[in-house]
């Protein structure tokens, strides 16, 4: 087929960006299906619903600590904490387990989870089974460390990630008034 006539080019051509079109929607597609459902808080802490031994695989690529914040037994089919530490270790991940019940959370939880997330190299990954039990927790943690967001900036944070801690805001903004000024600071 000579390729000199203006139609047979043009044709050529259609069909070639037809086929680019179909394979890079098609990688898209599976770029997706491997991503983690991971919602960036801050720089280096994110949120996501519960996640599966595998998914450690992909977590991997984008956190150093993954901290499991659903108590074992919840539902039927949920993957243990252990299970979920052995999948973590086998991907040089740190791993902790700081299950938040459902309802209010307890200042024992908020109190863990500073500690692990202080302790544990970032980015940090936290999970639950919707996700919103970890951006609340660590609305709380956030709000107690001292020269952390304010009460505004911590709200919209959360809200950003999908998740809503409005109904927190007196109990943020208490923690806010009561931390422990930086070096550098005055109170």
């Amino acid at each position: 087929m000579k390729l000199s006539h203006p139609w047979s080019i043009f044709g050529l051509s259609v069909a070639t960006g037809a086929i680019v079109v179909v394979v890079a929607s098609g990688v898209s597609a599976w770029q997706r299906r491997q991503a983690l459902p991971a919602h960036e808080l801050t720089p280096g802490v994110a949120i996501s619903e519960q996640l599966q031994p595998q998914a450690m695989a992909l977590a991997r690529r984008s956190f150093s600590t993954v901290i499991d914040m659903r108590p074992d037994g919840e539902a039927a089919g949920q993957p243990r904490s252990g299970d979920m530490a052995a999948a973590a270790n086998a991907q040089h991940l740190q791993f902790a387990y700081v299950p938040v019940p459902h309802g209010d959370i307890p200042d024992a939880v908020v109190d863990s989870l500073a500690r692990e997330m202080a302790s544990r190299p970032g980015p940090v990954l936290l999970y639950c089974r919707s996700g919103r039990r970890a951006a609340r927790s660590w609305s709380l943690v956030e709000a107690s460390r001292p020269g952390g967001m304010n009460v505004d900036e911590i709200l919209a944070a959360v809200k950003a990630s999908g998740q809503d801690a409005s109904d927190l805001r007196a109990k943020i903004e208490h923690r806010v008034q009561a931390r422990k000024p930086t070096a550098g600071t005055t109170a």
